[in-house]
């Protein structure tokens, strides 16, 4: 059962909550028409950087721990074969100690400059990088296509839409809730991406995937090293 919201966050606006998509995941070029592949796995290429993207409490954690056996208390990007896996909380965790008397919101840029930064690394090392990324931030999104093309990886986007009263009760459920204000106007970006990505107009990105909840419950996997 969805917790119900709390004060004030019956003005943030809602989606219908019916899944968006039934059968399969939306894939295709940032700047074409979407295609519909069969399976539950997802092909890149091996020089690939895939962000995974979604509102707060969309569920990018969750989907990276169930694919990559994450705990959630590592501190440093997590080795899957030729593959790094950087979610943010590893930033998060490695902070934490280090800022313990400072408010949550004071720890944000040191977090989020050091998750950078290791995306970075990775990618001049010339590892493959599957990272959380608030997708929400579009100004992220232009800076992660130009260190990709830098490093010689295509940008990838998977995005995990979900309606809002669903990622509302993520951030209960993980302990970590955006003040009403904060996520309506996370709410707001988020559905900018979504209808750019409906239309096949994400510019930095190579591929754009559109996950519902249902579809990212099935995806079992995240190859490389496959032309899409």
């Amino acid at each position: 059962m969805t917790p119900p919201p709390r004060t004030g966050d019956r003005h943030i606006p809602e989606r219908d909550e019916a899944p968006l998509l039934a059968a399969a995941p939306v894939v295709g070029p940032a700047t074409g028409p979407a295609v519909e592949p069969a399976g539950t796995g997802l092909d890149f290429p091996a020089r690939s950087l895939v962000l995974v993207a979604g509102l707060p409490g969309a569920g990018k954690s969750t989907l990276l721990e169930r694919l990559y056996g994450l705990r959630g208390d590592e501190q440093a990007p997590v080795p899957d074969g030729e593959v790094r896996v950087i979610d943010s909380r590893q930033a998060r965790n490695w902070w934490a100690r280090r800022l313990g008397p400072l408010p949550p919101r004071a720890r944000i840029p040191f977090v989020y400059t050091t998750h950078v930064w290791r995306i970075a690394r990775t990618l001049t090392a010339g590892h493959a990088v599957v990272a959380h990324t608030r997708g929400t931030w579009p100004h992220l999104l232009y800076g992660f296509a130009w260190l990709a093309r830098r490093t010689g990886a295509g940008l990838h986007l998977v995005l995990i839409d979900v309606p809002p009263g669903t990622a509302r009760a993520g951030q209960v459920a993980r302990g970590r809730v955006l003040t009403t204000t904060t996520f309506a106007r996370h709410c707001r970006r988020w559905d900018r991406l979504m209808a750019k990505a409906r239309r096949g107009a994400v510019p930095p990105a190579a591929t754009v995937t559109v996950l519902d909840r249902a579809a990212a419950d099935r995806l079992t996997e995240i190859r490389f090293g496959r032309a899409r």
